[in-house]
């Protein structure tokens, strides 16, 4: 039987001698390129080319080592086989279904990943690796299988026309790739504010590389580390919204959430890009997302999140309390670099957060006045209006969302109010649990109750460890 009415390709998992292999999938010197293997070659073939001692007929000069003796009825060495949970599998009448749609081209590529597709090899090129639904010749790796589409790899769609994920094949990082306008100047900004190379004190996204598009001379391609939404998964503890606002504003260097105390060696967040003359004007959650390695160390799915890479798993994240995380802001669409000693006035009525009072197509207004509200204002509805425990922090609030604009700290001076709100947070109070204000009385106490215990259980396995 054909490798490919197994199982889809991203399944297998061969072990390469190269050194330096950066993937059995996308290797190009040191290993069998098996993405191409297992859709072509028949079984026979391959069971040769793994053969220990067999180097003549591999197409690459490394030797795969794997144990031949066994071989299942599909084809498949046993060891070559992993085994799947019993959701993956349709029923028959399931995936004969499941067959008709992919034949009628429901799965197909959408017009925006029909472009990505077309970028593909130039990307390669240029160090970058699509996922294998973008490759040239893509063909479902569910056709001829009962193996669910939503748990093929290569059946998730992009989420973003503008933007996708890619490996880096330097090291195997997961970047972001982002189509924007060469005239437009989110590229500048973003380049500028990347360009400090202090990076402790720099909470906006780096901009790791930047192509042209092979598309559109106009237009040009942003390489940026993938990052994850901040608030997925939510925070649970005291701690960790203050470690957040903390990042937004202004926070003090290498400590913990657990026992932070503010001192003179800040890292930057709101108050870098004011610093450096930039307003955002684009503040709220979709533009504040987090490194996510911490929580995740065996990484996820970048368009599927919940789930592992291979988009079969759940992905369970730690504790952000004990893993911390960093936070960044991210989408320079808007924003604007003002000259040294100009005003910091502009029009529009633009951004994501319309609560902005001062927002006019007409009447100009100072940016970064209105970051700050913005910010404030996310403080506010994602955390404080949710969460009790939060009170301490609605001083904080409350100068952010004045209405006159003139009456908001700027940055800096919120930097300040924020450390001593900051010190009268003791280190017990930092762990105590969010409780949503929607909690019936009951159910506040259940779940405190529990996260006493786990709280327990964490400080004895640190103290035993």
């Amino acid at each position: 039987m054909g490798l490919k009415r197994t199982l889809p390709r991203h399944q297998y998992t061969l072990a390469c001698s190269g050194r330096n292999c950066r993937g059995v999938e996308h290797c190009s010197s040191t290993c069998i390129v098996v993405g191409l293997t297992l859709a072509q070659a028949d079984a026979g073939s391959i069971k040769r080319w793994v053969q220990i001692g067999d180097r003549e007929e591999a197409p690459a000069a490394a030797l795969i080592i794997l144990a031949t003796a066994s071989w299942s009825a599909s084809g498949l060495p046993m060891n070559m086989q992993k085994q799947l949970p019993d959701y993956v599998y349709l029923t028959p009448e399931a995936a004969q279904r499941q067959s008709e749609r992919t034949r009628q081209g429901v799965y197909n590529l959408l017009p925006d990943e029909v472009e990505w597709q077309s970028r593909q090899q130039f990307l390669e090129k240029h160090g970058y690796m699509l996922r294998p639904r973008y490759h040239k010749g893509w063909k479902p790796s569910w056709i001829d299988t009962n193996i669910a589409r939503d748990f093929c790899e290569d059946g998730i769609m992009s989420s973003r026309p503008q933007v996708l994920d890619a490996k880096r094949l330097e090291d195997n990082s997961v970047v972001s790739i982002k189509i924007v306008s060469k005239r437009n100047q989110e590229l500048q900004v973003a380049q500028f504010l990347s360009s400090f190379k202090d990076v402790d004190q720099n909470h906006c996204v780096a901009v790791l590389d930047v192509l042209s598009d092979p598309l559109d001379s106009e237009r040009a391609l942003m390489v940026m580390p993938y990052l994850r939404p901040f608030n997925d998964p939510e925070l649970v503890t005291v701690g960790e919204v203050i470690d957040f606002i903390g990042q937004m504003l202004q926070v003090c260097h290498g400590s913990s959430v657990t026992s932070r105390k503010i001192d003179s060696h800040f890292v930057k967040g709101l108050a870098f890009m004011h610093e450096h003359r930039v307003a955002h004007r684009d503040i709220a959650p979709p533009n504040v997302m987090m490194d996510a390695k911490p929580l995740y160390p065996s990484g996820h799915h970048p368009v599927k999140m919940d789930y592992t890479p291979d988009a079969v798993y759940d992905a369970i994240p730690l504790s952000r309390t004990e893993h911390p995380v960093r936070y960044y802001y991210v989408d320079f669409g808007l924003s604007v670099r003002f000259p040294e000693n100009s005003p910091t006035m502009v029009v529009g009525d633009v951004g994501r957060d319309d609560e902005v009072p001062e927002l006019s197509s007409t009447v100009p207004y100072d940016a970064f006045k209105a970051d700050i509200y913005a910010l404030g204002n996310l403080f506010d509805k994602e955390f404080v209006q949710r969460y009790h425990r939060l009170e301490i922090l609605q001083p904080l609030i409350d100068s952010m969302k004045q209405r006159q604009p003139e009456m908001r700290l700027p940055a800096a001076e919120l930097v300040v109010l924020f450390q001593k709100i900051n010190k009268t947070v003791t280190k017990n109070a930092l762990r105590l649990r969010l409780s949503l204000k929607s909690e019936a009385p009951y159910e506040r106490v259940l779940n405190d109750a529990v996260a006493v215990a786990w709280n327990g259980i964490n400080n004895l396995k640190r103290y035993v460890g």
